[in-house]
């Protein structure tokens, strides 16, 4: 029986993203490792807790997982039938909950057999010595222990270069209006324990470095919303200390992490990112990856209800997800029609639409009446689809007028006055995007929003108190050196159309084309890009510890892949608000992902960013993008990945302030 970690192992020397060394230590270093020399079982029983259910659902499909010989999987806290002759794998978190049960089902204490013939327990995150000793004293279970080991991988590999550590409630934990330090150290603490087991499973070795607290002036106190980084940086420094004790971990520095919290971005949250993964979890109420949609009947029955998952298996989404609606739309139906030419049997059915485009129910009729195209073709109509419903929700919300001013207040091109005058002459925008532009409003303009300036803009709007206090909790996550400035009057207050006003992005120019409606860049893009040259300031993030000296020549001189050219669009398809203009932009029109899993091949050294308080798809999305371009991986992590309804329903929930009593002036008391 083993009591050590677990090992190290390569599996093959090519190179592995993230996700896939998550999934290959689940598969390889645990469930396959799970045998004895002379054990005559083959299959095993796999018991997992609430949390490692989710680990391993987010890495492993069950396909992977009874391919390693698991025959079933159990709940620990369920009622489970005896099964002395198989062996049983357990990944479970080192809780003392989770250990009383394992010890339950493989004691023979009380005339209760054992559950299993043999015991395998994977710890997700280190166990106390406490609990270790507890495990030792039992001389009853000690025998049927296969391997007693700390898998250290408690995080949600959500996507091939991001994570969450599942702190769904970090905004109200950690940003609430009162302040409970005991709550909030103690998701901090969660959150830098399985921060600490992703660098545990990739065996490498981050300097660290954070946001700097800043406070009004030296005589003000520093708040602990304005902490959290540095003391989620000062946890997840002490949890990797411990893991240097770990055979073959690095002792030295091998790549780089950066820690921030929301109040770095924003708007990020709140602003309509246009790519096709984007607009699908904003508009289509998906649930996490699931899209429902409706496909035609068998023996001409009616139509039924179909589940299918939008995930990096699916090679039309993995080319497509980070392209610009509209680009996305465009080329789906050039691969629809380049597939229809190239197929005879394909023309034949078409032919009988007298030459008219074939719709979607069309294309789904086309795979029931030719399964051997099947394969090819259901995944194009399902995104001919999805790409068409967007683009008609987005006509009918009007969200081409509502993203031309959300760009416009980011990059100081529109103010206050344009505000009242778009919410004066477009009374049918829905309430939800009348409260975005004023969350974005209220970031840029947080002065605005005092008092019963906020209220008066509220009544403008016709919002619901509760909307408008989502308006209002904006102010919890800014940073003290933001209100500073606006106070201090750092920003001219003055509408004067030959000068931009609180611009909060400066424009990214260079010769590639990208959409009007995409000049937005969430701030971590200049952030990483900094950091890979050096240039990122030790003062705003300074290091939680002194560097090795090795560690300092981080950024990799790699050749830098250009962006491809954008290709034009046909006008006959190209909605009118899908203007392009240009900005140095890696995904314009015909670029793809071209590092996918297999295509990575020698990488410079590791970044990782870990966002407290909920990361976004566009943040992610600079992920991928800036991976290509600096040739070295980028990793995303957060407490969280949140699309925008889900971080509005978070601000409305993190403080209970009644606002139905506030009286409100008339709307010519409105300060411009």
């Amino acid at each position: 029986m083993s009591f050590s970690d677990s090992d190290s192992s390569s599996y093959g020397g090519e190179y592995k993203n993230f996700r896939q060394i998550s999934r290959e230590r689940l598969l390889y270093e645990m469930l396959r490792s799970a045998k004895t020399g002379d054990s005559k079982s083959t299959r095993k029983v796999l018991i997992m807790d609430k949390l490692t259910v989710k680990i391993m659902s987010y890495s492993c499909k069950m396909a992977d997982i009874t391919q390693e010989g698991v025959s079933l999987v159990e709940d620990i806290y369920r009622r489970r039938q005896p099964l002395p002759s198989m062996d049983a794998i357990y990944f479970i978190q080192p809780s003392k909950e989770n250990v009383i049960m394992f010890m339950s089902d493989m004691s023979d204490m009380s005339g209760r057999s054992p559950l299993y013939k043999k015991a395998f327990v994977f710890f997700s995150s280190p166990i106390s010595r406490e609990l270790v000793a507890h495990i030792r004293k039992d001389g009853s279970v000690l025998p049927r222990i296969g391997s007693l080991r700390e898998m250290n991988l408690e995080y949600f590999a959500t996507d091939s270069q991001g994570f969450v550590t599942d702190n769904d409630r970090a905004l109200e934990e950690l940003y609430g209006d009162e302040e409970n330090p005991r709550k909030g150290d103690a998701c901090l603490n969660v959150m830098a324990t399985r921060i600490a087991t992703v660098f545990a499973s990739l065996r490498e070795f981050p300097s660290v470095r954070y946001r700097a607290a800043k406070s009004l002036d030296p005589m003000t106190m520093t708040t602990f919303r304005d902490m959290i980084p540095t003391k989620l940086a000062a946890r997840v420094w002490n949890c990797l200390m411990q893991y240097k004790k770990i055979p073959n971990f690095p002792q030295t520095e091998t790549c780089e992490l950066l820690i921030l919290d929301r109040s770095v971005d924003q708007i990020a949250p709140i602003i309509h990112e246009w790519t096709y993964d984007a607009m699908c979890r904003d508009l289509l109420n998906m649930e996490g990856n699931k899209y429902v949609h409706e496909v035609p009947g068998k023996a001409g029955g009616p139509p039924e209800k179909q589940e299918v998952l939008l995930e990096e298996h699916d090679p039309v989404w993995l080319e497509l997800r980070h392209a610009h609606i509209a680009d996305a739309y465009e080329r789906l139906h050039d691969k629809m029609t380049t597939f229809i030419a190239k197929n005879k049997a394909a023309q034949i059915q078409h032919g009988s639409r007298d030459g008219g485009e074939l719709s979607t129910w069309d294309l789904q009729k086309m795979v029931q009446a030719l399964p051997q195209y099947s394969e090819q073709i259901d995944k194009l109509s399902l995104h001919v689809e999805i790409a068409g419903k967007i683009n008609r929700i987005i006509g009918d919300l009007g969200l081409q007028e509502i993203g031309q001013i959300e760009q416009d207040l980011v990059f100081g091109d529109a103010g206050m006055k344009d505000v009242i005058k778009f919410f004066t002459s477009k009374e049918d925008v829905t309430c939800e995007n009348k409260l975005r532009v004023l969350m974005i409003l209220a970031a840029i303009y947080p002065d605005k929003f005092e008092g019963e300036k906020g209220l008066n803009l509220m009544k403008l709007a016709k919002l619901p108190p509760d909307d408008m206090n989502a308006v209002k909790n904006m102010s919890l996550l800014g940073q003290p050196s933001d209100t500073k400035n606006s106070s201090t009057g750092a920003f001219s207050l003055k509408f004067d159309i030959h000068k931009k006003t609180h611009a909060t992005r400066k424009e990214h120019t260079g010769k590639e084309e990208t959409w009007q409606l995409s000049r937005f860049y969430p701030i971590i893009e200049d952030l990483i890009e900094n950091l890979s040259k050096g240039e990122l300031s030790k003062e705003d993030y300074p290091y939680t510890n002194d560097p090795s000296p090795t560690a300092h020549g981080t950024s990799q001189p790699a050749s830098v892949r250009q962006a491809p050219e954008a290709h034009s669009m046909r006008s006959r398809r190209t909605p009118t608000w899908a203007r392009p203009r240009n900005s140095d932009d890696g995904y314009s029109s015909d670029s793809i992902l071209r590092h996918t899993s297999s295509d990575f091949k020698k990488m410079g050294k590791r970044i990782f960013v870990f966002i407290v308080g909920g990361a976004t798809r566009s943040e992610l999305r600079v992920c991928h993008k800036l991976t290509s371009k600096l040739n070295r991986e980028v990793i995303l992590g957060s407490s969280s990945l949140d699309d925008p309804p889900q971080f509005i329903t978070k601000l409305k929930l993190l403080t209970a302030d009644e606002l139905n009593g506030w009286q409100m002036n008339s709307l010519d008391d409105i300060e411009i």
